[in-house]
């Protein structure tokens, strides 16, 4: 098993290998009723449904609004939905890439190095005129199993001496980063120290990925360099792995790690420092 050189993939590309990968639709928007009905409409062919909520993340509580799944659950998921030790997997949703990230991140996370995202999703693959289903693959049972981590998970203590004394990028809003507008949590503004970095300016027009020379400015300028030790969060450590993807896609390759429980997480201890 082989990490690909690239954490994207573009539609022409997966076109060319669908056959030979698992490929996973995990279509998701924050508050709204279950993607599944689009899954049905259409999807790329061979991909397996995997729905966000309770996969992705367990449920809201004091480990914040997505806090990390449960190891079991998401093996059992990922199992049925046919994802193989030694076959690459590709993730997609609607577009923007933030719950493909998520479920990136976690295979990487997971043990899973062989993964990429379907860069600008569904959406993409639509625009390109390439085929459509309806049909449901055939179950396929496959062998996933969770190994070490291979990816750094943060706390809050972790993320706030990486704020303090590295670099810890903010992937929300910059006005909700600002305490400004804060229409999600019920504590505005930021973690001490941390920077605004919003994950979404990362994306072109169309919902695909900038060029990695274009990330590689945004994060240069930021102060990121491949030596550096860079923490990501969000809201709820969706936008951080959508951060943590952009990060690596722009071929700088600094230590990224990430703080799952976020700015959801933090604000549950009054104790903890808020910074607008």
């Amino acid at each position: 098993m082989t990490r690909p050189t690239h954490p994207l993939i573009t539609p022409a590309g997966l076109a060319s290998v669908r056959d030979r990968v698992t490929l996973i639709d995990t279509r998701w928007q924050l508050g709204a009723p279950s993607r599944r009905p689009a899954y049905d409409v259409g999807h790329v062919p061979g991909a397996a449904w995997v729905e966000f909520e309770g996969v992705m993340a367990s449920a809201p509580g004091a480990g914040g609004r997505h806090p990390m799944p449960e190891r079991d659950v998401f093996a059992v998921a990922m199992r049925a939905a046919g994802v193989r030790n030694d076959r690459p997997v590709v993730v997609y949703d609607d577009g923007n890439s933030l719950a493909a990230s998520r479920c990136w991140w976690l295979l990487r996370y997971f043990g899973k190095e062989d993964v990429q995202v379907l860069d600008g999703g569904f959406a993409a693959w639509q625009a390109a005129g390439l085929p459509v289903s309806t049909d449901q693959p055939a179950p396929h049972e496959g062998d996933f199993f969770p190994t070490d981590p291979g990816a750094a998970l943060l706390d809050a203590d972790d993320a706030a001496e990486i704020a303090a004394t590295k670099l810890l990028l903010d992937a929300r809003p910059a006005d909700r980063f600002a305490g400004q507008h804060e229409t999600v949590d019920p504590v505005a503004g930021h973690i001490p120290g941390a920077v605004s970095a919003p994950a979404l300016a990362n994306l072109t027009d169309t919902g695909a990925f900038l060029s990695p020379d274009d990330l590689a400015l945004r994060f240069t300028a930021l102060g990121v360099r491949p030596e550096s030790e860079v923490g990501v969060y969000c809201g709820s450590g969706v936008q951080a792995t959508h951060l943590a993807l952009a990060l690596e896609a722009s071929g700088i390759h600094p230590q990224t790690s990430v703080y799952i429980g976020s700015w959801s997480h933090w604000i549950t201890d009054p104790e903890r420092p808020v910074e607008v």
